[in-house]
């Protein structure tokens, strides 16, 4: 006991792409791109969801929490990562890889109860379109949208108490760009049995569960849509959740990358591995929350419009 006391880590260090200071170079340019497209995409559909009377939706409310989720989910991460990149300070402490665990955690979370609920909320519009207004009203959604908000920061706050509780005594690399959870737990020096216990049925209630709302949501709405006569309103269904579809197919398959690669992969060198993991958490990280306001965007007419109006009432005040 006494000899972990004195080898208790006070400090990470997140190894990144150190083996390739050219790679370095690349990605340093290219997160710096992406984030501020995130912040003036995602700024953009706040706005536009508060200050747009026609985005007074549930929807689009669904959208705007959205947004600021993927603000919060990078501002948490990126800046940090930035800084490694340029300065090559790659140490961390313990308190900050914490707080960095825990706001990756629960924006994860949360972003996967959302999209679960923006599902719902199509089901509804397109499966009871006369009932719509009373099931989905104010008070209905702002509680679902809160629920989640809630329900991933609880979820956040037992995985990283349970992680940093942990004896680290010794080794502190890790080999990531940000304090992931499995990477972190891969250092500790007990039994980490509880931790993927709790991880597991974290991701039950927290990945499986959404995963099936959306799927059974589209199902009922796939069926729904080939029984109408019109051609137009098939088209106009279609529209209206092509965008939040494409959203989770990138958010969902990412994860399953992530998260389900054969152990095989675990034999690499560790070069190799360092390099694959760090392309795959930028995309994560990065390009999901970057392509969400372009996704809906393009594939939204009221978004589209709702952007045009604050640009020309910007234009017309300057």
């Amino acid at each position: 006991m006494d000899r972990i006391n004195k080898t208790f880590v006070k400090e990470f260090i997140l190894l990144g792409l150190s083996g390739y200071p050219k790679l370095e170079i690349i990605f340093f340019s290219l997160i710096l791109v992406m984030y501020i497209v995130i912040l003036i995409g995602n700024g953009v559909l706040i706005i536009a969801s508060i200050f747009d009377s026609r985005l007074h939706t549930p929807m689009y409310f669904f959208l705007g929490n959205l947004s600021f989720l993927d603000i919060c989910y990078t501002s948490s991460s990126v800046p940090s990562t930035l800084v490694s990149l340029i300065s090559k300070k790659r140490n961390i402490s313990f308190s900050g890889c914490a707080v960095q665990m825990f706001f990756g955690f629960a924006m994860g979370s949360t972003e996967c109860l959302l999209l679960g609920m923006m599902a719902f909320d199509r089901y509804v519009a397109i499966c009871n379109p006369l009932r719509y207004p009373v099931i989905m009203s104010k008070v209905v959604y702002v509680l679902m949208a809160s629920v989640s908000w809630l329900s991933g920061g609880i979820n956040s706050i037992v995985q990283t108490s349970l992680a940093m509780r942990l004896p680290f005594c010794g080794n502190n690399i890790i080999n990531h760009f940000l304090c992931e959870i499995l990477a972190v737990l891969k250092l500790a020096c007990a039994d980490i049995s509880l931790n993927i216990v709790t991880l597991a049925v974290s991701n039950m209630a927290f990945l499986v569960l959404p995963l099936l709302v959306i799927f059974f949501s589209y199902m009922f709405i796939l069926y729904t849509i080939l029984r109408m006569n019109s051609a137009t309103g098939r088209r106009k269904a279609f529209s209206t959740c092509s965008a939040h579809l494409t959203v989770v197919i990138i958010f969902y398959g990412t994860i399953f990358f992530m998260y389900a690669k054969p152990k095989s992969q675990d034999r690499l060198g560790n070069e190799n591995l360092q390099a694959t993991e760090g392309l795959i958490s930028m995309f994560y990280g990065v390009v999901t929350p970057m392509l969400n306001p372009i996704i809906y965007s393009l594939r939204n007419k009221d978004v589209k419009a709702a952007v045009k109006y604050l640009l020309n009432w910007k234009a017309v005040k300057q």
